[in-house]
């Protein structure tokens, strides 16, 4: 099944996507409700919906049901509850820490569990729509895949096991995680990890596949084995698979649930895939600004196997606000004038 939102004149709609169709859910559900019934009760609602649909398509019937796929503007297929998003690629790493951080080093820690940061859901896109960047001097993109949780019968949502973890993996959907590389290495030197390199856009999309459609591309180990690409302005620039991470999908959810909760809704990124899943990574490896950062007009298209790609085009950089430098304070411990 594909599962989408998408907007049609004034109307913001939710449903799945039917041949080349766009059809909104039975009874007015959302992609938030059917997350929330669990992938049983989605493919029921497929079954009424495709019903529907091919009853339609009789010439004695009317009209068929939904819209034109053509004829909507997709929109990102899930608003998120939260956005973890993973460092799971050891070939990404190795690359991207040498141009971010000068150096080429796989922390031994990686090895130990896999590592997130949470990231802003406010500033999700869609397919299509421009990333509106900061003033940077190295803008890139990141090709993930990302996990989309929904609810499992007698499934919590704290420390999931692997195997309750994949009963809740409801889909996946393509991830471009935007980054301002020179924001990001200078924040990261505070030892806090990304901020305003990272959170002024996340594109998602086109829309969100089913675990079941993907399944016969488990391997024997539970990693996804699916083809990913990346191009700019139709130039390929790098090229993986999913299954090349360091843990499978459902590892990464088990390890977020971790003395926590995962909920319906948490979008979970794999982390940028490895040999040029993002610009940042090839830097590194080259040792120099090669291929050039992406710049205003730049089209960036991201290819996953059995799900479909998602692209768009950098738009103007905004300048916001100066930020003053800390000042220097005289760390007195008591205010002027008091004993």
């Amino acid at each position: 099944m594909r599962i989408a939102r998408w907007a049609h004149g004034n109307t913001v709609a939710e449903g799945f996507v039917i041949d080349d169709r766009v059809v909104p859910f039975p009874d007015g559900l959302s992609v938030a409700d059917v997350l929330a019934q669990g992938l049983a009760a989605a493919h029921e609602l497929h079954d009424r919906a495709l019903s529907e649909h091919s009853r339609a398509l009789s010439p004695s019937k009317g009209s068929t049901p939904g819209i034109p796929l053509a004829d909507v503007r997709l929109l990102a297929p899930v608003v998120p509850a939260s956005i973890r998003d993973f460092v799971a690629f050891e070939e990404h790493v190795e690359g991207v820490s040498a141009g971010v951080e000068g150096k080429s080093d796989v922390a031994a820690e990686w090895y130990e569990a896999p590592t997130f940061y949470f990231t802003n859901p406010h500033t999700v896109l869609g397919p299509g729509e421009p990333v509106a960047p900061p003033v940077t001097a190295r803008l890139d993109f990141e090709l993930e895949v990302a996990v989309v949780v929904g609810a499992a019968p007698g499934v919590g949502e704290s420390n999931l096991t692997a195997e309750d973890a994949a009963s809740v993996v409801f889909g996946y959907t393509i991830m471009n995680d935007w980054s301002a590389r020179d924001l990001q290495a200078r924040e990261m030197k505070v030892r806090l990890g990304p901020a305003k390199g990272k959170d002024f856009g996340m594109s998602l999309g086109p829309w969100i596949v089913t675990a079941d459609e993907l399944a016969p591309f488990l391997d024997d180990d539970g990693f996804l084995a699916i083809r990913a690409e990346a191009f700019i302005n139709d130039d390929l620039i790098g090229e993986d698979l999913i299954s090349n991470m360091g843990w499978p999908l459902p590892e990464l959810v088990a390890y977020a649930s971790r003395n926590s909760r995962v909920v319906p809704g948490d979008v979970l990124g794999s982390g940028t895939v490895g040999n040029g899943g993002c610009l940042g990574e090839l830097w590194g490896r080259n040792g120099a600004l090669t291929p050039r950062p992406l710049a205003e007009g730049d089209v960036v298209r991201l290819v996953i196997e059995g799900i479909g790609e998602l692209s768009a085009a950098v738009g103007p950089a905004v300048t916001a606000p100066e930020v003053p430098r800390a000042r220097v304070r005289p760390r007195a411990r008591r205010r002027a004038g008091t004993a």
